[in-house]
């Protein structure tokens, strides 16, 4: 970007970021002659606008630009893609809900063809969309009339030239045939280029029935019925544009440990239970084992572990046998 752009932005970009149409279309207004900046009419698209300028197409003020809005819709077969056709076909644009907004299309689907397709009000934004550089994969449900070849279709992922013009890899994978002679085929492309997919399946001798997008990049048709608009919410439109009104929150910051606090001890074990007479779990050797230790705690007169002193009057201690021990000593 050279220093005088950095000081402005190009009359057709902001004209299309207003959603009067895209910047291509914006330079042909210019070029005739129907856009003024401050009472001035413009002859080139080179000329730069800053905020504050006052600028005319057709001579409606231009409005200001509206936060950036993205709809799903999903266009019924038998609809052009555009504002006008001079064969007088009906247009989706004449099918929106009349509460929306001027919005352009995000590319173009065939007048046969339906599914998912993406409408803006920004043009600079439907434009950086369309581009094949923004990688996004368009998918789409094809029913075609003939013998599908499955190695045909996987082919297609090198790429393919059918009359003269290339084409990209396609990702072609046979979904389930019906019948004899029909069969559905999943289609994923990043160019999209004109009437592709009916060129290159008629390429591989298989006629085009049905035509579905059911995905543009991120976005999915899911369960749109024909004919239906839903706008994506701001935060999705975020979340996978980085435009909108607010800018993505910033990330959690984790608060990091205090430097001196001393490591975390790790709880004692308990003694097992093996090491008392009557734990629970011990077999029958460690069971052996203590009776007869306290047998001979016994014989030499000392209190066996864990024992508990009689409730009997005479004070002396019952070893765990059960029979009296020797007196002691009344003291008298």
């Amino acid at each position: 970007m050279s220093e005088t752009e950095k000081d402005g932005e190009r009359i057709a970009k902001r004209i299309a970021r207003a959603g009067i149409c895209s910047r291509r279309d914006a330079e042909k207004l210019i070029e005739d002659g129907r856009v003024s900046v401050n009472g001035k009419v413009l002859t080139t698209p080179a000329h730069l606008v800053v905020p504050g300028d006052r600028i005319s197409v057709d001579g409606t003020l231009l409005p200001e630009k509206e936060p950036t809005r993205l709809w799903r819709y999903y266009k019924p077969a038998g609809l052009v893609t555009t504002h006008r056709d001079p064969q007088g076909r009906p247009t989706l644009f004449e099918k929106l809900p009349e509460d929306m907004p001027r919005v352009i299309s995000v590319g173009r689907l065939d007048l046969t063809s339906e599914g998912l397709l993406l409408l803006t009000n920004d043009g600079e934004l439907a434009r950086r969309l369309e581009l094949p550089a923004t990688g996004w994969i368009r998918r789409y449900r094809v029913r075609v009339h003939g013998e599908v070849d499955e190695a045909a279709l996987a082919a297609l992922a090198q790429g393919v030239t059918v009359e003269g013009v290339r084409y990209g890899p396609i990702d072609a994978v046979l979904e389930k045939r019906q019948g004899a002679a029909n069969a559905w085929i999943s289609v994923g492309l990043t160019e999209g280029k004109n009437r592709e997919i009916r060129r290159v399946m008629a390429h591989l001798g298989y006629r085009v029935t049905r035509l579905i997008r059911i995905a543009y990049g991120p976005f999915q048709l899911g369960y749109l019925n024909e004919g239906a608009v839903e706008e994506v919410p701001p935060r999705v439109l975020r979340d996978q544009l980085g435009r909108g009104d607010k800018a993505p929150r910033a990330p959690i910051a984790r608060r990091p440990a205090a430097p001196d606090a001393p490591p975390a001890k790790r709880p004692q074990r308990r003694p097992e239970a093996a090491e008392k007479p009557d734990g629970p779990g011990m077999g029958w050797e460690a069971k052996k084992r203590a009776v007869a230790k306290a047998k001979a705690a016994t014989r030499s007169g000392a209190k066996p572990s864990g024992s508990k002193p009689s409730a009997g009057r005479s004070g002396g201690d019952r070893p765990a046998g059960g029979k009296p021990g020797p007196r002691r000593p009344s003291g008298r």
